[in-house]
């Protein structure tokens, strides 16, 4: 997906390339300034050091202007000043001149000065602060740069020397268009190579926005995938992104799912509510049009009534119960004997169905720090489901023991058992098999229950082989009084 322009220069790829190229060119503009610095100073060095020397051996020497007239040794001089090199450039690359007090170029050898040491004369100007200085200076002959330097005879006469620097400054300009080239060829490939370097690198960013649109656009098990050239800080936050991702798809379909169950649990309960106020209306309707005249009509009838009422009212309270345990209710966890509540529900079960066969494994103590009323429900709600689906006949086994990490409640029957589709919703609310009676939400609060407790419950049963519900109850730690 392309960028607009506008932010395509706004892009960090951009930023990152623009900064290192400005980097470098500070970088090579001040190792282009040092570098020509140093040239400059190693030849004007190299300028004055000649310059000096020979003012120095003229200071030496203690000679007048005319022991030089005369020496054959400046023959040379004399040579430079004759006439016929009248036609002379402008600019020599060394100058030698005369001057009075005053900055007048004198003769020398009987010649008249030339136009060279006029112009040096007339850039010196009066000579007293160049003889004192102890350095060459800089001077402008005909627009071209000169080194000068002077010294005072013995007679008093003042000789000028001045050295060309024009040389210097041409080197140095070529030297600074080369700096240039080099330095803008090496910010071109520093540009290229930085856009490339930088692209490879931020393709795991570019990953992680093509995923957050997929995401957006719905697809929910896209993750970032990995790039053998990412950075630690970037591997760091794919594997973050990717963790967040998944707790976020982990998440929805916990909603959906919960949002599914509570549209199909609304719908069960409204159905079953539905049952035993539809026979209610019913009976009440033929009570109003006067259509149960016998006495024993309306006695079963007001039977009925008061059964679906009973119905009704078993129903609104588990539905309570169930509401209950989803919003995670405190517990009142205290030592309880979870012994003594087993043998407790078997003597309800053989006060209600004397005829079943019952075997009771809790002898002793067996104590664990829970909700006591909770343990109450979980027995009661197994042992309806085995009074309602079971035979009056069918043997029950109840059972109980200590583990290393807390206790093992067993309720286990020979009844006919579970298909193993019917086994696996067996805890889902209002689920029931056949025309099984009951509201279908027993094994839902003993599970409610369980998790409440952080516990766990598990069901093993087979076609014809009855049906087993172990309870595993964790230890839970007491709280210091």
């Amino acid at each position: 997906m392309g960028l607009p322009r506008a932010w395509a220069m706004r892009s960090l790829r951009v930023k990152l390339t623009l900064a290192n190229v400005a980097l470098l060119a500070l970088g090579i503009t001040a190792a282009t300034a040092v570098s020509l610095m140093a040239m400059r100073h190693y030849l004007i060095g190299q300028i004055d050091s000649g310059l000096t020397k020979t003012r120095a051996s003229l200071e030496s020497s203690q000679l007048t202007l005319r022991d030089i007239d005369s020496l054959t040794v400046l023959a040379f001089i004399r040579d430079q000043m004759q006439p016929e090199r009248a036609q002379e450039p402008s600019t020599p690359d060394s100058v030698f001149a005369v001057l009075d007090e005053r900055g007048n170029a004198l003769p020398l050898f009987g010649v008249g000065p030339t136009e060279p040491q006029k112009g040096i004369a007339e850039a010196v100007g009066p000579p007293a602060e160049l003889v004192r200085g102890s350095t060459p200076q800089d001077v402008e002959l005909h627009g071209a740069p000169y080194r000068a330097t002077a010294t005072r005879l013995k007679d008093g006469t003042v000789i000028v020397m001045a050295a060309s620097a024009d040389g210097l400054h041409k080197g140095m300009a070529k030297a600074l268009k080369a700096d240039l080239a080099v330095g803008g060829l090496l910010l071109a490939l520093l540009a290229c190579l930085t856009l490339f370097s930088v692209r490879r690198r931020m393709q795991p960013l570019e990953d992680m926005v093509e995923t957050s649109s997929a995401i957006a656009e719905g697809d929910l098990t896209r993750r970032v995938p990995s790039s053998r050239e990412a950075t630690q800080e970037v591997e760091q936050l794919r594997l973050a992104l990717n963790s967040m991702l998944h707790q976020v798809e982990t998440a929805h379909r916990t909603r959906e799912r919960s949002a599914a169950q509570l549209r199909s649990f609304v719908a069960d309960a409204s159905h079953e509510l539905r049952t035993p106020l539809a026979a209610i209306r019913g009976y009440l309707q033929l009570y109003d049009r006067g259509m149960l005249r016998e006495e024993g009509e309306r006695r079963r009838a007001w039977d009925r009534m008061n059964a679906e009422v009973d119905r009704m009212g078993r129903l609104v309270d588990e539905l309570l119960t169930l509401a209950r345990l989803d919003q995670h209710p405190e517990l009142r966890l205290r030592p309880v004997d979870v012994a003594r509540l087993v043998r407790d529900a078997a003597q309800d079960l053989r006060a209600q169905q004397p005829a079943r066969p019952l075997t009771v494994d809790a002898s002793g103590a067996v104590f664990l720090h829970a909700d006591e009323s909770g343990l109450r429900q979980i027995l009661g709600n197994l042992l309806s489901n085995v009074r309602t689906h079971t035979p009056p006949d069918v043997p029950v086994h109840l059972s109980v023991c200590r583990t290393d990490t807390g206790v093992t409640l067993r309720v286990a029957d020979k009844g006919p058992g579970l298909e193993p589709d019917s086994a696996a919703r067996v805890f889902d609310r209002f689920f029931r098999t056949g025309t099984a009676a009951g509201s279908g939400l027993g094994l839902a609060i003993v599970q409610g229950v369980a998790e409440a407790h952080d516990g766990t419950v598990t069901v093993e049963t087979a076609p014809g082989e009855g049906l087993t519900v172990t309870v595993e109850l964790p230890e839970r730690p007491r709280e210091c009084s």
